[in-house]
């Protein structure tokens, strides 16, 4: 557990495929060197921009099942039929080692982690509507047209529990976004 970190310390990241989550993380990432990105486990295969241990730890369905019969995982989902899980040891490392831990997760995961860290601040980022979402993943072109429905249609859901974030950010503009989550993040760093 970790229920007693302090406030400032953990921020779960989530939106629905093709927002601009994971640029978004990316940017934070590289611009503040004392926040550490909790890299997930996954047994989905690497997109071909993607590297093993920098944007996820990609292993067998055997391997994530026998960590997660082990405890290893803070919290775990099966997101678009693959699995996802949050490494325990590792988020409590970087917590230990001073940074500012950041979870690019879905939102089934940030729940879980609220109950497990409820001092973890919650962030949403939202699309500007359904129809500009489509577009990005069509433009992303690494789903079938099966999967970008699939995804639309769990983007409609995550949409509506966005409330029981802490914020919501809406991503119209990467820029604008992009300060407006800084501003989030950092105004709780600058109190830890």
């Amino acid at each position: 557990m970790l229920e007693h970190i302090e406030l400032g310390r953990v921020f779960v990241i989530s939106a629905p495929s093709g927002t601009g989550k994971t640029t978004l993380v990316k940017k934070l990432l590289k611009n503040h060197p004392n926040f550490k990105l909790s890299v997930s486990w996954t047994t989905r295969p690497p997109r071909p921009d993607e590297m093993d241990g920098r944007d996820y730890h990609f292993v067998s369905q055997s391997e994530f099942l026998e960590a997660s019969k082990n405890n290893n995982f803070l919290e775990f989902e099966i997101v678009h039929r693959y699995y996802y899980g949050t490494p325990r040891q590792d988020v409590k490392k970087n917590i230990q080692d001073g940074y500012t831990v950041i979870l690019d997760i879905d939102t089934k995961g940030a729940l879980t982690i609220r109950k497990s860290c409820p001092q973890a601040i919650l962030i949403f980022i939202q699309p500007p509507s359904i129809e500009d979402l489509e577009n990005r993943l069509r433009q992303r072109a690494t789903e079938s047209e099966q999967d970008i429905k699939r995804r639309l249609q769990n983007a409609h859901q995550e949409m509506s529990i966005k409330s029981k974030f802490d914020y919501v950010i809406i991503n119209n503009k990467l820029d604008h976004a992009y300060d407006e989550l800084e501003r989030c993040i950092t105004s709780y760093t600058k109190r830890a």
